[in-house]
């Protein structure tokens, strides 16, 4: 049995109030998550995250402040790894605007009083979703 690792770097985005969100179709299934994925051999997680948001959302974004990895085992719903996501503040310019990458991809703003760990699909989103509903612990910059 092969044990590895599947390390995931995802970004917060939120702006007048509003989280950013990615619906991906995935094995025919739309799934709610943060807008980000897998870090890939050679690159740190900075540059991971800038990556994906380049290719999902077709934007150029600054990294901010660490906001959470995860602190629990989680095997991953699509192979026999351990997933570790790891999620940051991240900002963009406001002459940017996010642009879905395929028609396998949506992406929305969610209104803060609307989030919670309801709001997501996979396990480590749903956790960090909850702690977003409880925010008032925690500093969330604007973008």
């Amino acid at each position: 049995m092969s044990r590895r690792f599947n390390i995931r770097v995802y970004g917060i985005c939120i702006r007048q109030g509003l989280l950013l969100v990615s619906e991906e179709l995935i094995r025919g299934q739309w799934i709610i998550k943060f807008p980000g994925g897998g870090l890939e051999w050679g690159e740190g997680p900075h540059d991971c995250l800038r990556r994906e948001w380049q290719e999902e959302l077709g934007l150029d974004i600054e990294v901010g402040n660490h906001f959470y990895t995860t602190h629990f085992f989680q095997p991953s719903a699509y192979d026999d790894s351990q997933v570790l996501s790891i999620y940051y503040h991240v900002s963009f310019s406001p002459l940017q605007q996010p642009q879905n990458s395929n028609e396998g991809e949506r992406i929305r703003w969610v209104p803060l009083e609307q989030v919670s760990a309801n709001l997501f699909s996979m396990p480590i989103d749903k956790h960090v979703g909850h702690m977003l509903s409880q925010s008032s612990g925690y500093h969330l910059p604007l973008a």
